[in-house]
Parts: structure tokens; sequence; C-alpha cells
């Protein structure tokens, strides 16, 4: 069982910046991909960002491209999300995803979210 927590989340003015943490519980969190979903008011869930497990590979969606980075530290059972550049259309709760896929394994698991408010 991991449980994840965000923070960092809040109201921020277009053009501003936020960086989001999640913290996870356990001992296999570099085990996991770690990832951020999003979900605006009247919208299905959409991904974000994702680092694998390896720690060596990031992808991201068209959207956040070039303005979101995702990072994660393992000694600290962390990932972050520094979001720059924000736009109105960032605003939506936001998810911290840990996702493990072995043969005959399919862990998914994720934390409360997050609000993030961007004004115009």
């Amino acid at each position: 069982q991991v449980q994840l927590v965000e923070s960092g989340g809040g109201l921020v003015q277009a053009g501003g910046s936020l960086r989001l943490s999640c913290a996870a519980s356990g001992r296999t969190f570099s085990m996991y991909d770690m990832g951020w979903f999003r979900q605006a008011p009247g919208k299905e869930r959409e991904f974000v960002a994702v680092s694998t497990r390896s720690g060596g590979s990031t992808r991201y969606s068209d959207s956040v491209k070039d303005r979101f980075t995702i990072s994660r530290d393992n000694a600290k059972n962390t990932v972050y999300l520094q979001m720059n550049s924000l736009k109105p259309e960032d605003t939506a709760v936001y998810y911290c995803n840990a996702r493990l896929q072995d043969p005959g394994l399919d862990l998914d698991y994720w934390g409360q979210g997050t609000q993030v408010t961007v004004s115009s």
C-alpha cells in the first residue's frame, strides 16, 4: 500500500509559477512510475506528466510541454511538478499517481488532489 500526499497548490496569476510536491509512503518508491494528472471542473481527468521508475525518462502532455517540469527524489520519496508560465486553462485539481506494472502485477495509487487556480 502506498499513500500519496500532495501539497503546493494555490492561487496564482497568469504567467506565474507554482511547485507541487507529492510525498509517498513506503520503501518501494523508486519502483513506481510517478505521474501527475489534473481534472478541471466539468472535464475528465487528464494526463499531465510522468517520471518513469528508473528516473531516466519523462513525458508530458502537449498542453504543458516546455512549461512544466516533473522531477523526483527517490531518497525523499517525493515527486515534484514545477509549473511555469501558468495559464487560466491550467486551473484544475492536480493529482499525484503512483503506478507499478510488472507481469502479474498492476498497482495504481492516487493522492487526494491539490487545487491550482490561475487567475487572468
